[in-house]
């Protein structure tokens, strides 16, 4: 039995609220709080995230009664509180007392106070201080009835350099590799005379004349993460100590912070929880919903997980340097592409909007307008909505909740490499092109997984490995076997071109998996932005090809005479090879929108694998889950035009039957019980992560 398993995690119901601070507000402004969190129908509260100051103003000096206050008002109230550990956000004095532990930029600039995260976290003093702070609040409101899960920190992610961060990377290399060495080998500080003599030669690297060591540069981010899951362990270990029965948590930061390795983290954590604040305003937006619950779903193998914060009434398109309105209606069908996908809550960042602060205009559940808004009624709308919707809840440790036959490989390493400044081409990032093959799926209605290089490939039908660049001799073999198996095993350009410390395999690029799909990759072509080329089935292809051998492999597309001038006309461009009872797909070039759905429907056609349903896609997407012993049909229509879809159960949202087929209005959204029961289900096996 996992520890899980043996924890109170109190899921009868959806969880529905935010983050709420009430150290930031009077008296007469709390007590408002309670009457609008059960005028929205709000059962969950996150408190204590950012609040050290408020709780420790001066050092060894605690302040409790308003705390006190807000874990027993909102008891009360019967709303369970999320009670946060505050140590993403030091106080001042912390940082006089100690700037040694001040963070430290790649350019050797110590930042002061100021903001959040200021802190070094290999800084022995701010880690005796982490453990501090949560031995008191674990101490005092452990065994508060108020309290139903820990949040550990907020959003991990910072990095430092300067001297506390060389000592202990220091300290990690000498675990890693034992002696100078091996390090000097596996980093060939042969080149441009870069050989240690002495551990106190290595520092974490800054910034340098030029380029520099890219096996260097990994090792520090592999030992950046470490830190922080360290830091986690910290915490994680008191908080157990005082309170074993209490589940936690920590909430990631999705998809866009890479500081950490989501699936080490994963697998110290009782919950998966996620931040997750999709860019695009327009279509593509959903897809990154989607992108983000099924990567949250796979952090916690297949189980439920919790959406720790969303924002409400605001898209945040930053690199336009916008914060623009949702459209009615998309909050709401925002949350239940979450729900849909295995969350067992939708929280919010955050309740009520500030006065002023870093963040006084980020969106709110009671924005600064008040409750007569539409942003309230919205809320308070969805609050119903879903409190009548109990029978959905699934507690963490159920079985998988989203049946997926299709996965994609996604490693923090590959992201991390992705970013080496030496490559072919900066336009080869892993996070692109992992999100482009999701959307792609999402687009044709497919349900979707997220695997790690070295976890269990052999519950799917179909793995997708696109710009997997560091590929170890384990993970390399760990693929040819699901292949071999009867896999369909996909393999884009630049994936295993080198081991796990970035040297490049030779006789090949590609080479990790160049026999298993019978090529020979002989050069990389990148291409300028802007320019495509034609492949001869249609396809177009953009921003890299390759002079491409099919040794031993069949060609599916080659290219044409509008390629670059080292590409003849006819030179393979995709490939195919059955290897015993399963098939290797390579493709060279990075495939349009449309190219790439074309060539992936192709292979999943061959593996056997179709979408959730035939209508699915295109605006139109159908996901089914689990929950006791039924299994659910989310219908949600991001269209302008209504959609029918052939099901037959009971509509969860107006209690009517259903006997073959459904409207869904535009923009609109339905959730089917479906007329199956537990012994027409195929079982979900709970093969951890």
């Amino acid at each position: 039995m996992s520890r899980i398993e043996t924890l109170r995690l109190d899921v009868d119901g959806i969880w529905f609220g935010g983050d709420y601070n009430p150290e930031q507000w009077d008296t007469a402004t709390r007590a408002e709080d309670i009457e609008l969190m059960h005028r929205a129908r709000v059962d969950t509260a996150t408190v204590g995230v950012f609040a050290w100051s408020s709780i420790e103003p001066r050092p060894g000096e605690y302040r409790f009664a308003w705390l006190d206050e807000a874990m027993d008002r909102l008891h009360a109230a019967g709303v369970r509180v999320i009670l946060a550990t505050p140590t993403a956000s030091p106080p001042p004095w912390f940082s006089r007392l100690h700037p040694e532990a001040l963070p430290v930029t790649a350019d050797g600039v110590r930042l002061l106070h100021g903001s959040r995260d200021t802190y070094n976290p290999a800084a022995p003093a701010y880690r005796a201080a982490a453990e501090r702070i949560t031995r008191v609040l674990a101490e005092r409101y452990g065994h508060h009835p108020a309290l139903a899960l820990w949040h550990v920190h907020n959003e991990y992610g910072t990095v430092s350099h300067g001297p506390e961060t060389d000592r202990a990377f220091r300290r990690w290399l000498r675990e890693r590799y034992g002696d100078l060495d091996t390090v000097n080998s596996t980093w060939n500080t042969a080149f441009w005379s870069q050989g240690y003599g002495e551990w106190d030669d290595i520092h974490a690297p800054q910034r340098t004349q030029y380029l520099p060591n890219p096996s260097h540069l990994l090792d520090f981010r592999r030992f950046s993460a470490d830190i922080l899951l360290n830091c986690f362990r910290d915490q994680a270990r008191i908080l157990r100590e005082i309170t074993p029965s209490v589940p936690l948590t920590t909430n990631f930061i999705l998809p866009t912070w890479n500081n950490y390795d989501g699936w080490a983290f994963a697998a110290e954590v009782d919950v998966v929880s996620i931040d997750h604040y999709p860019s695009d305003i327009g279509p593509r937006g959903e897809a990154q919903v989607a992108f983000g619950a099924d990567l949250a779903r796979s952090y916690a193998g297949g189980r439920p997980w919790l959406l720790m914060e969303q924002a409400t009434s605001l898209t945040y398109d930053y690199a336009a340097g916008r914060f623009v309105p949702k459209e009615p209606g998309r909050m709401r069908r925002n949350t239940h592409q979450y729900l849909a996908r295995g969350s067992f809550g939708s929280l919010f960042f955050q309740w009520r909007a500030p006065r002023v602060g870093a963040e006084f205009f980020h969106s709110a559940m009671v924005p600064h307008v008040g409750a007569d808004s539409r942003g309230f009624r919205e809320i308070s709308a969805l609050g119903a909505e879903l409190a009548g919707l109990a029978e959905l809840a699934l507690a963490p440790h159920a079985g998988r909740v989203v049946d997926a036959r299709i996965a994609i490989v996604w490693s923090a390493d590959a992201w991390w490499a992705s970013e080496t400044r030496a490559l072919p081409s900066d336009d080869t990032g892993f996070l692109a092109a992992v999100t482009a093959v999701h959307e792609a799926l999402w687009r044709s209605g497919h349900a979707v997984d997220l695997i790690s290089p070295d976890g269990d490939l052999a519950r799917y039908d179909v793995v997708l490995v696109p710009s997997l660049i560091p590929v170890s001799d384990a993970q390399a073999d760990r693929f040819a076997r699901f292949a071999r198996a009867g896999g369909h095993l996909v393999l884009w350009y630049l994936a295993g071109t080198t081991d796990e410390h970035l040297r490049v395999r030779t006789g090949s690029f590609a080479a990790a998996f160049a026999g298993l799909a019978g090529i020979r990759v002989e050069e990389h072509v990148p291409m300028h932005a802007g320019r495509t080329i034609t492949l001869d089935d249609g396809s177009r292809g953009e921003a890299w090809s390759e002079v491409l051998q099919a040794v031993d492999a069949e060609v599916v597309a080659a290219y044409t005479a509008d390629a670059h001038a080292v590409l003849s006309a006819g030179s393979p461009a995709i490939t195919r090879r059955r290897v015993d009872d399963g098939v290797v797909h390579y493709i060279s070039t990075r495939l349009d929108d449309a190219s790439l759905r074309d060539h992936l429907g192709r292979i999943l056609r061959e593996a056997g694998v179709a979408p959730t349903a035939a209508v699915a896609g295109d605006g139109l997407e159908i996901v089914r889950r689990r929950a006791g012993t039924h299994t659910y049909l989310w219908i949600l229509n991001h269209t302008d035009e209504e959609r029918v879809v052939p099901t037959r159960g009971v509509d969860l949202l107006t209690a009517v039957e259903v006997d073959g087929e459904i409207a869904v209005a535009a923009g609109g959204l339905c959730i089917i019980r479906e007329h199956r029961t537990e012994s027409d289900i195929e079982p979900a096996a709970d093969d951890g992560r």
